[in-house]
């Protein structure tokens, strides 16, 4: 039987947003072949409770050693094919490494030479043309001949996950029925993706006191100081957050999957509530939405419409972060009024607001 190796990306929201290539490529393969997931613990956590490998490899590739120290592990594991999620080179490298006669991949980074089948990412001039990653992965397996077609993305949580989730809801005094509005404020890409915190300490007073939602506010642990500041600020009974917990991904999947809306900064959670069919309203400043687009009809995906942005860049070039600032409380709580009262039906919803046109 063949064995088929995937290195998975190593963000987050990459991760969530590779499932639909990897449900196209169990359809095919999972009676047909081993599936081998080269990945690092996080991402192990992203995917806990999912089915799409038949074994794991789980680790760290930092520095020469490191990288010397998979690359014997992926020879031992004797791969016909490599698939590659990620851009890097030294993903590449290790790919070359593990033996395998059959590399998949785009090709960028000067890379190219590492592979046997190689893809290239459209572009103008050196610039990559906007493009969600979803698409990007379907492209990696298509080569094999995986159907490339429309799929959700797609997670699942633990039996442990849920369990910490109910223990959680149990402290809180939240009963199962109870709606509850995640707000996530994090950002892995820079200040510059952040929405300040004194427009989430609104945004939760406002969803407790006027929509009655319990609010939970998760975090990982760079956030942590910051959100239960917010929670103190918010000063309501129906506003908690994680900031006191263990930093688990398991939990915070457990969390927004009970969610019954999200509003989030453009990070990786924002695509577990994709997975998980939640309504999700984002808030985008210095990126670009065509890049994460996850495609899901559920959410409202805010920005303004400014000359400067988007700008891709990790701190505000100018100074100002107009782009997030000036995002305002009301712009997102009439986002929430109407993802709240369409969420319910059927209709598809907008999918994708300039704030600025809403004024």
């Amino acid at each position: 039987m063949a064995r088929i190796g995937v290195f998975l990306p190593n963000w987050v929201g990459d991760v969530v947003m590779a499932t639909p290539a990897l449900g196209g490529l169990w359809q095919r393969f999972s009676d047909r072949a081993t599936l081998v997931g080269i990945m690092r613990p996080y991402v192990a956590e992203v995917l806990a409770g999912s089915r799409w490998f038949h074994e794991q490899v789980v680790g760290e590739r930092r520095g020469l050693a490191g990288l010397c120290a998979l690359a014997a592990r992926l020879r031992r594991l004797r791969l016909d094919t490599v698939l590659l999620f990620t851009n890097s080179f030294s993903t590449a490298l290790l790919a070359r490494l593990s033996g395998a006669g059959r590399r998949v991949g785009f090709s960028r980074d000067g890379r190219g030479w590492l592979l046997t089948d190689r893809l290239n990412a459209p572009r103008v001039g050196r610039d990559y043309l906007p493009r969600s990653a979803v698409a990007h992965y379907l492209d990696v397996v298509g080569v094999l001949g995986c159907d490339t077609g429309f799929r959700p993305l797609e997670l699942a949580t633990t039996v442990e996950d849920e369990a910490e989730a109910d223990a959680l809801w149990a402290r809180f005094g939240w009963r199962a029925g109870d709606k509850v509005a995640v707000l996530n404020t994090g950002a892995a890409h820079g200040a510059a993706k952040t929405w300040p915190d004194e427009h989430f300490t609104a945004l939760a007073r406002w969803l407790a006191t006027t929509r009655q939602l319990r609010v939970l506010l998760i975090c990982g642990p760079a956030e942590r100081r910051a959100v239960a500041e917010i929670c103190r600020q918010a000063d309501h009974p129906f506003v908690k957050s994680l900031a006191d917990q263990e930093s688990r991904i398991g939990l915070s999947k457990a969390c927004v999957r009970r969610g019954s809306l999200m509003v989030t900064t453009d990070s990786g959670p924002r695509h577990f509530a994709a997975a998980f069919d939640v309504p999700c309203i984002t808030l985008f400043g210095p990126t670009d939405p065509e890049w994460s687009d996850n495609y899901n009809r559920r959410a409202i995906d805010l920005s303004l419409d400014l000359p400067c942005a988007p700008c891709a860049k990790r701190t505000c070039p100018l100074g100002h972060h107009r782009c997030m600032r000036e995002l305002t409380v009301e712009m997102v709580a009439a986002a929430v009024t109407q993802l709240m009262e369409r969420s319910g039906t059927s209709t598809d919803l907008p999918g994708r607001w300039h704030a600025a046109e809403r004024r």
